[in-house]
């Protein structure tokens, strides 16, 4: 996978929306003859061959086939509009608010049936207590604005806010939430010691609704792919990972099906039975607040 822009092009062909376009041309057809025949509306056919975003590819099909390509023609062109969705795009602009991401997130998270989510070194978004959200996103705001003016509270508190009113949606019983969480992730001391046990009490909340998986790899597990990084992958359809300067997306069916056997493998050394290592962390993060001058 590549991180660029969209880009259909092969060749000395053009672009994908630029063939169609010469395609309906050289059939005397308007953009709105074309919407018509092929059910869509004039100005999506205007975006698609003007390379206004991804075309989808079945659109594509349906276009190409209209517009009497032969068979071997419209699977080049479908195959040319998948190539597009099969790249990691860059989904800010930078810099990017906190609780804007956060609301872009949300629209995600809202129009998925289904959704997996993998995270090695932290607490998934949507389980996070405000605490633990709080040490996150402050640390984020700070690298955002590293060359602008000191970070505001009240935008790391509005991310915050938003990323709590993101967790509603796993009160949606028509939704399904697969989670898997690396045992690090409970390890590692992202926030003081004293917010852990109310945010091992929370993942013991979630992880009882019907709707709701949340597994852990153990720490001993041999890992059958190595942890790159984690991602979210929505319906199948979309994926999104984080990094520290920016959002990365594909709506790419290769990726997908890429990143849902990368899913898969996890989910197969996790283990669903949590309790014994909720326990024995929420044990440690005890130890560590009644410890004189820790925590």
């Amino acid at each position: 996978m590549s991180v660029e822009n969209p880009d259909t092009s092969s060749g000395t062909d053009g672009p994908v929306g630029r063939i169609l376009a010469t395609m309906r041309r050289s059939r005397k057809l308007s953009g709105a003859e074309l919407a018509k025949r092929v059910g869509m509306s004039q100005p999506k056919i205007s975006r698609l061959e003007n390379g206004v975003g991804f075309p989808d590819p079945e659109d594509v099909g349906r276009i190409a086939r209209e517009l009497g390509a032969e068979d071997d023609e419209i699977r080049r062109l479908v195959e040319l509009a998948e190539r597009a969705h099969n790249r990691m795009t860059d989904w800010r602009p930078f810099p990017t608010p906190l609780a804007s991401k956060q609301r872009g997130v949300a629209h995600w998270e809202s129009d998925a049936a289904t959704l997996r989510q993998f995270e090695p070194a932290v607490i998934c978004g949507l389980l996070q207590t405000s605490g633990y959200a709080r040490a996150v996103l402050s640390t984020f705001q700070e690298l955002i604005l590293l060359d602008a003016e000191p970070a505001a509270g009240p935008s790391v508190a509005e991310a915050v806010s938003a990323r709590m009113r993101r967790q509603e949606v796993l009160a949606d019983e028509g939704k399904s939430f697969r989670f898997i969480l690396s045992e690090t992730a409970l390890g590692n001391r992202i926030c003081p010691s004293d917010e852990m046990p109310s945010q091992i009490h929370r993942l013991r909340q979630v992880a009882r609704q019907d709707n709701v998986s949340l597994a852990i790899i153990p720490a001993d597990a041999l890992w059958r792919v190595p942890p790159m990084h984690g991602f979210q992958l929505f319906d199948e359809k979309t994926v999104t990972v984080d990094l520290f300067n920016t959002g990365l997306e594909s709506h790419g069916r290769a990726d997908a099906r890429m990143y849902r056997q990368v899913f898969d493998w996890l989910a197969d050394q996790a283990v669903h039975d949590i309790d014994p290592i909720l326990d024995r962390y929420l044990d440690r993060y005890v130890d560590l607040l009644r410890a004189p001058g820790r925590g």
